[in-house]
């Protein structure tokens, strides 16, 4: 197939292009620089100028290709409004274009946008109180596509994606975090966790989804459905030699500045049904053996 992919220079997208390439498909790369272009032109992918922001380019870049893969996101956490509403507009452009097609369209979603405190499962429905609540209407805007005659699906992504290469993640945050103020922290016990996938095995998922998942599929990117804040913070403080302390609720902003609300959720799925539906499954490292390999070597 000819696949059009938005993000595809970012640390999600660059591994979903390789898997692609490496499965047989041919890629046309959103690129809205000329140093992403020329990324995409080394790897062998066609290069197609555009961004988020500039929808035509996107409704081309569509029009063009066999199915559209959706992974970029404006992760700017001061505005996760106003990139909500540009992930939505993004959405309704695809599906203006693949209406009617039958061709598959496969949208990055999150599980923080459902219930907190408990492992939550493909079937379960976004929570508009939680912290990914900026990404519920695009989500429903994808499925609704799938009475549109298009092979929508949406592929929910854990708070942790990590492998080499990982700079913009939560987990980076919280060692930059730890860096700033010489403390590895977690908040009350810890024992809040967070869903984990390696970026490769998430890749995996979406060439699969792209391939062959029903209209109206909802996939869960899990490898592992909760780590510890603790076990993370406790890998930081020792591969940085820096003391694990417990921080109160009360005492926690100051610490962890905007991610205080991060590191201190439950954001738990599993991906049981994911893996029944597609036969995909994680094979690579767990997040605290590719904490300890990846994350310290400058």
């Amino acid at each position: 197939m000819r696949i059009f992919v938005t993000g595809a220079t970012g640390f999600v997208g660059s591994a979903v292009v390789n898997e692609l390439l490496t499965a047989g498909h041919e890629v046309i790369g959103l690129a809205r620089s000329e140093e992403a272009a020329s990324v995409l032109l080394k790897a062998g992918v066609t290069v197609h100028r555009g961004s988020l922001d500039h929808p035509e380019s996107l409704r081309s870049g569509a029009e063009a290709a066999d199915g559209v893969i959706h992974t970029a996101f404006n992760h700017d956490f001061s505005n996760m409004t106003g990139a909500g509403v540009t992930d939505l507009r993004t959405v309704q452009t695809f599906g203006e274009v693949l209406a009617g097609s039958g061709r598959p369209l496969v949208v990055t979603s999150v599980i923080g946008h459902l219930a907190p405190g408990r492992i939550n499962t493909e079937e379960d429905a976004p929570v508009a109180s939680t912290a990914g609540k900026h990404r519920i209407a695009s989500e429903e805007e994808a499925l609704s596509l799938a009475t549109k005659g298009v092979r929508v699906s949406v592929l929910r992504l854990p708070p942790s994606v990590h492998g080499a290469g990982d700079r913009g993640g939560f987990v980076p945050a919280l060692i930059n975090v730890a860096r700033r103020t010489g403390e590895s922290a977690y908040v009350g016990e810890g024992a809040n966790r967070w869903a984990a996938v390696h970026r490769l095995d998430a890749a995996r998922l979406y060439r699969l989804a792209v391939e062959s998942a029903p209209a109206g599929s909802k996939l869960h990117a899990i490898a592992e459905e909760g780590v510890s804040i603790r076990e993370i913070a406790e890998v930081i403080g020792r591969k940085l030699d820096l003391p694990v302390i417990s921080k109160s609720a009360e005492d926690s902003s100051g610490h962890f500045g905007w991610l205080t609300h991060f590191a201190s959720q439950n954001i738990q799925a599993s991906s049981n049904l994911t893996q029944e539906l597609l036969g995909w499954k994680a094979e690579h490292a767990d997040l605290l053996s590719d904490l300890e390999r990846n994350y310290f070597k400058n």
